[in-house]
């Protein structure tokens, strides 16, 4: 019997930046997250950032950014302290084992500890990322019938989850 994956996250440290850099999506799935090298370091780079590192037993296996600049994910505020998820993807060879709706909650989780503040989180998914948007609906998060136009991979569908109150 294997002992039970546990999933979390942690902000990337330099220890954690190798693992983080080496993540890799499917092709396919490059046009709805684009390079996590890139990715890592535009995080880095922004003071309202945090890059995020998606760990299975201790072991790096996703990303993504936490972007707490009022625009940052929908080009306008959305009139509460929110936190934006950018750039979340699971390594391609870690995929298919349930890892992406334990890692969303887990982000979900990390965020009210570490930023009670931000009781709203805010994504934008490609409309034909079917997977995505499947596994946000599950934890938690809700289509509010808006669509950001454009996109690498065309339309994108903008979702919210709002946190409980502690």
């Amino acid at each position: 019997m294997s002992a039970p994956v546990l999933i979390h996250v942690a902000p990337v440290t330099p220890t954690l930046a190798p693992g983080v850099r080496a993540v890799q999506v499917w092709p396919t799935q490059a046009q709805y997250v684009g390079n996590t090298a890139f990715n890592l370091q535009d995080a880095e780079n922004d003071p309202l950032s945090e890059p995020m590192a998606i760990l299975s037993n201790g072991r790096v296996i996703g990303f993504y950014r936490l972007d707490f600049a009022p625009h940052a994910v929908l080009g306008r505020s959305l009139g509460t302290p929110h936190a934006g998820i950018r750039a979340f993807c699971i390594d391609h060879h870690e995929q298919g084992r349930g890892h992406g709706i334990r890692a969303v909650t887990a982000l979900a989780d990390d965020l009210r500890k570490r930023h009670p503040d931000r009781r709203l989180l805010a994504l934008v998914v490609h409309a034909s990322n079917r997977i995505g948007i499947a596994t946000y609906k599950r934890a938690g998060f809700i289509h509010n019938g808006e669509y950001v136009p454009g996109g690498r991979a065309g339309p994108q569908l903008v979702m919210l989850r709002y946190q409980p109150v502690p």
